[in-house]
């Protein structure tokens, strides 16, 4: 009996064992399953993982090497960096940019005022000669809406490229708005008795003083700090005779160019954003040629009509100016070639900007 009882004791023990292995067995296979899993699913996620940091590194290189494309075209004094300067030198090579003074007021003039007006308005000033104010702003007005139709459309053309076109387009694009822009500005200087901007015939060169005559211009435009007694200041010393040598001395080393040197520093900050910006914006062709040809057609006019404002209240536009403290003291020191440590002329700050008023983004709208 004792020995039947073991036996079937050795049974039990034999089928719980085997059990137990079986189960042992099946445990094992899933957990060797759940394991080769895991370490598949290690491999893909560091795959996955190595492909993003590949693909962020190469979009990366895409960009610096695109960024490097756009500052190696729009730099043109190759210092390395792009600054209103070399905007503006850019421009000028573009055909149709520089306006010829003589040509553009005797085409504006002659369509209602005499021959001898005319001739006496290209002499002078067209002021002095007697055009009306009501004339000079009805042309001036056109002027503005016509540069700004022209670059408004370019500008929605080149917005559409993407890729790698972005590299050829981001200078065009800046290039072909600050172009329209020196061509309203060429035309709002001679309608309100500026003389005429000097380049030679290629646009390859432009001394010092006339490049900073026009960042004043374009600080006027976009409201910077100091830019509208600059040219005031410019404006009466022309209307007064100083010596030319006097007010190149007072552009490029003098009273002036303290605020030469903070309109660039204003510029420096806003181009860098138009590069990085145009960057991104063009990576969605279609919605960046509308977003390109939008903004420029809202910003465009309101900043002609910032200078045009000033311009009109001037010694060469308006015989009845009444000069400010600021720009007499301003023009004192230019007649006295008062000279600034041009090496020690530093902006640490970027000077503000006045942003547009309601009215002036209603009247572009209207």
């Amino acid at each position: 009996m004792k020995k039947q009882k073991n036996e079937e004791n050795k049974n039990v023990y034999n089928d719980i064992l085997e059990s137990a292995v079986a189960f042992g067995k099946d445990v094992a296979s899933k957990m060797k399953k759940s394991v080769g899993e895991a370490i598949e699913k290690e491999k893909e996620e560091k795959n996955i993982a190595k492909t993003v940091k590949k693909v962020a590194e190469t979009g990366k290189t895409t960009a610096v090497t695109v960024k490097d494309k756009v500052v190696g075209t729009l730099d043109q004094d190759k210092s390395g960096q792009v600054d209103i300067g070399d905007i503006i030198i850019l421009a000028f090579k573009t055909p149709g940019v520089k306006i010829n003074r003589e040509s553009f007021l005797r085409k504006e003039l002659f369509k209602k005022y005499p021959e001898e007006v005319v001739n006496d308005a290209v002499a002078r000033t067209p002021a002095l000669a007697g055009i009306t104010p009501e004339d000079i702003e009805k042309i001036s007005n056109d002027v503005i809406e016509s540069e700004r139709i022209k670059v408004s459309g370019i500008s929605a053309a080149l917005g559409v490229p993407g890729g790698w076109a972005i590299a050829a387009t981001i200078p065009a694009d800046i290039t072909q708005y600050y172009g329209y822009t020196l061509r309203a500005t060429q035309k709002l200087l001679y309608l309100y008795g500026f003389p005429e901007i000097t380049v030679d015939q290629d646009g390859v060169y432009l001394d010092s003083e006339t490049i900073n005559e026009i960042i004043i211009c374009l600080g006027v435009m976009n409201g910077v700090a100091g830019a509208n007694n600059a040219i005031k200041s410019i404006a009466k010393a022309f209307a007064t005779g100083v010596e030319k040598k006097l007010l190149n001395t007072a552009l490029t080393k003098g009273t002036i160019y303290p605020i030469v040197k903070a309109v660039m520093k204003w510029f420096g900050v806003k181009l860098t954003k138009e590069v990085f910006a145009g960057f991104f914006k063009k990576a969605i062709p279609v919605a960046g040629g509308v977003i390109g040809g939008g903004i420029t057609y809202l910003t465009f006019k309101p900043c002609c009509q910032r200078l045009k404002k000033v311009l009109k209240d001037t010694m060469l536009s308006n015989p009845k100016h009444q000069s400010t403290k600021e720009e007499n003291i301003f023009v004192q020191e230019i007649k006295n070639g008062t000279v600034v440590d041009a090496d020690f002329v530093e902006v640490d700050e970027v000077p503000e900007a006045e942003p547009f008023t309601v009215d002036e983004v209603e009247d572009t709208e209207e």
